[in-house]
C-alpha cells in the first residue's frame, strides 16, 4: 500500500509541485506536459507478463532504460524541452521509489 501510495504520489503530486513552484502563470500547461511522461509506460506493453509488482522497470523496459534516462537528462538543458525532460525525469524518479521499496 505505502509502495503505490508513494509511486502514485511522485507520478502525480510531484509534477504539480513542480507546476505550482516553477511556472505559476502557466501551471495547468506545465503539468499537462509533465504528466504526459506517464506515456513511456507503454513500453510496459512489450513485457511478459505486462505487470509484474516484483519487477523493477528501470533498465528492464526500453524507455526506462540507461541510455533513455540520459536523453530525458539531456532534455533538461534547452528551455524548449525542459517541461518534457521533467516530465521524464519526475517519472523515472517514481520508478527508482518503487525499485528501492522492493
Amino acid at each position: 500500500m505505502l509502495q503505490t501510495v508513494a509511486h502514485y504520489g511522485c507520478h502525480f503530486l510531484l509534477p504539480l509541485a513542480v507546476a505550482l513552484l516553477f511556472y505559476k502563470p502557466r501551471w495547468k500547461f506545465a503539468y499537462l506536459i509533465m504528466v504526459l511522461g506517464m506515456l513511456i509506460d507503454l513500453d510496459h506493453l512489450l513485457a511478459n507478463p505486462v505487470f509484474d509488482p516484483n519487477r523493477c522497470s528501470i533498465n528492464f523496459h526500453p524507455l526506462h532504460s540507461y541510455y533513455a534516462i540520459a536523453i530525458y537528462l539531456l532534455l533538461l538543458l534547452p528551455k524548449k524541452t525542459r517541461l518534457i525532460g521533467l516530465g521524464l525525469v519526475i517519472h523515472i524518479i517514481a520508478d527508482m521509489v518503487d525499485c528501492s521499496l522492493m
